[in-house]
């Protein structure tokens, strides 16, 4: 929707999908690791070191409703909220889930080649309003921040393994603007497809 409107009406409307590249398997394999790794820090009530070692233990533990957490993580239900006048569906698949008090705070996994610049963390603002307003949808209480924990390489051992180094991101986040966002989406799904089209779609539709 950011990048093409028009491609992202049309994809939605099932007229036409603008083709998508191979899918690197390494963030996927990272990802499935990183899990299955909180999980065993989640199941003895622990945060793993490389949370503890930014400071944030007392009064954080990792939500521990497993079924629940399970349902999230899923890229085929997730986090859900369907807008009672339209009836179109908005759903996010979360990472992990952190808990201070009765709040949730979002803690989202990524993993770069590289060591981050500045403005890294800021290509993920959408994603993280959208999940703070899934979360209120459903009657949770949440945080007005969430947590990004990025992973990248740093050397490689004698021996063979490779050793990452990571960064914790505090990031502000709204649950207004990601309400915004959705509306935005409904109000143009629900209009004409739009006009304007890019190197993707023009002639499609």
């Amino acid at each position: 929707m950011k990048e093409c409107p028009r491609c992202f009406w049309l994809t939605q409307h099932k007229v036409w999908k603008r083709p998508t590249g191979i899918f690197p398997s390494l963030p996927s394999g990272m990802d499935k690791i990183l899990k299955i790794h909180f999980d065993k820090f989640m199941s003895r009530g622990e945060l793993p070191p490389e949370i503890k070692e930014y400071g944030i233990s007392n009064g954080y533990k990792l939500f521990d409703d497993k079924k629940q957490l399970d349902i999230w993580r899923s890229n085929f239900k997730g986090i859900q909220y369907k807008d009672k006048t339209s009836g179109i569906l908005l759903r996010g698949a979360v990472d992990n889930i952190m808990q201070k008090g009765k709040k949730l705070v979002v803690l989202d996994y990524k993993t770069r080649g590289y060591p981050l610049k500045e403005d890294t963390h800021k290509h993920y603002q959408m994603q993280m309003d959208i999940y703070n307003f899934l979360l209120r949808k459903n009657g949770y209480e949440t945080e007005d921040y969430t947590y990004l924990l990025f992973y990248y390489p740093k050397e490689v051992t004698d021996t063979g393994e490779i050793i990452f180094d990571t960064k914790l991101i505090k990031m502000p986040t709204s649950a207004e603007r990601g309400e915004e966002i959705f509306n935005k989406a409904i109000k143009l799904l629900e209009g004409e497809c739009p006009e304007e089209s890019c190197e993707w779609c023009e002639g499609k539709g």
